[in-house]
């Protein structure tokens, strides 16, 4: 990788994001135990101005998560819990009858805040669902044809239940696609576990853990993520890896140009949060697999034989040759 005579300034102006950055996850790691690298794909997702879908059973504290990332940003959160009887209205807000006045007032809904959780997404129907989109897509909700901005940043954490499927309705493909991430969280290590057994044991420690950084500087540091540079060869390897989903046998439809363009502003924004002017190799393995697993549509032979979407990305990373990285001088 060259070096570039803006080098030396871009990584003084990223050096911001990395303090920002090691300050959230210090501060979250105060509540959740032993989720260092969810942690981070939530910081991905803030600065690179996408959202996070979590697939996970219950009790494993994806709430908590995301109320001490809310906390830790400065900004406010709200949570949506997703039933069938949940309309698009309790999302975005309604107009109202203001008697006094004889006019009609917005009463904005749970989706105007820095971050929002939506808990079990696929419990609510998909007209519901559909009044996510606007919101996840273009940061702006439209109401009786008056568009109204959402708060910068703006992160939405939904999360499903893999194992509950009475009673759902599952995410359409288009939908699944607005998602930046799928992480999973998984269970604790029995250190991790009994390190929250005791941490918890006495008192909330959500409840003392305070504002490292405020939505405004949040919104000003994920401005400068533009500026990590991709070099041409990582650009050739992220793009090799997303056009082999597309002839992969056991891939039905593979993974769009958004998709590709997800997986650079992310492999971006993790860079930054490393404290590097650019992309490396590394960062785009990271992230192939939470960025792109839930983009895939496999074929039935593929299910049959427990060939999931994780499973395939993992195979065609193994199998795609890796730009050798060359460290910039300094």
């Amino acid at each position: 990788m060259p070096q570039d005579a803006n080098d030396g300034q871009t990584s003084s102006d990223l050096s911001g994001v990395q303090r920002v950055a090691d300050a959230i996850r210090a501060n979250i790691s105060q509540v959740i135990v032993g989720q260092t690298a969810t942690i981070d794909l939530l910081l991905v997702a803030v600065l690179a101005g996408g959202h996070v879908l979590i697939e996970d059973v219950p009790g494993m504290g994806k709430t908590v998560l995301a109320r001490a990332l809310a906390r830790s940003l400065g900004g406010d959160f709200q949570r949506i819990q997703c039933t069938p009887d949940l309309l698009p209205g309790d999302i975005t807000g309604i107009m109202v009858l203001n008697q006094h006045e004889g006019a009609f007032q917005f009463r904005p809904g749970p989706i105007f805040a820095q971050v929002v959780l939506a808990d079990e997404v696929n419990r609510a129907t998909p007209r519901t669902q559909s009044a996510l989109l606007e919101a996840m897509a273009e940061h702006q909700v439209t109401i009786d044809r008056e568009t109204r901005p959402l708060p910068h940043p703006f992160l939405l954490i939904a999360t499903q239940n893999p194992v509950e499927l009475e009673g759902t309705f599952p995410l359409p493909e288009a939908q699944l696609d607005r998602f930046l991430l799928r992480p999973r969280m998984g269970y604790p290590t029995l250190d991790d576990e009994r390190t929250i057994l005791r941490r918890f044991r006495t008192a909330d420690p959500l409840a003392n853990i305070p504002a490292v950084t405020t939505p405004q500087q949040v919104s000003a540091l994920s401005r400068l993520i533009g500026q990590v540079r991709i070099d041409t060869s990582i650009e050739d390897y992220l793009l090799t890896i997303v056009r082999s989903t597309r002839s992969h046998p056991g891939v039905e439809l593979g993974v769009s140009p958004r998709g590709a363009l997800a997986l650079a502003r992310a492999a971006q924004a993790l860079a930054a949060i490393a404290g590097r002017a650019y992309v490396a190799p590394d960062d785009i393995k990271r992230l192939a697999r939470p960025v792109l697993a839930h983009r895939l549509i496999t074929n039935v032979e593929a299910r049959v034989a427990g060939n999931a979407g994780e499973l395939i990305i993992d195979e065609i990373v193994r199998q795609t040759y890796v730009p050798v990285e060359a460290i910039p001088a300094s």
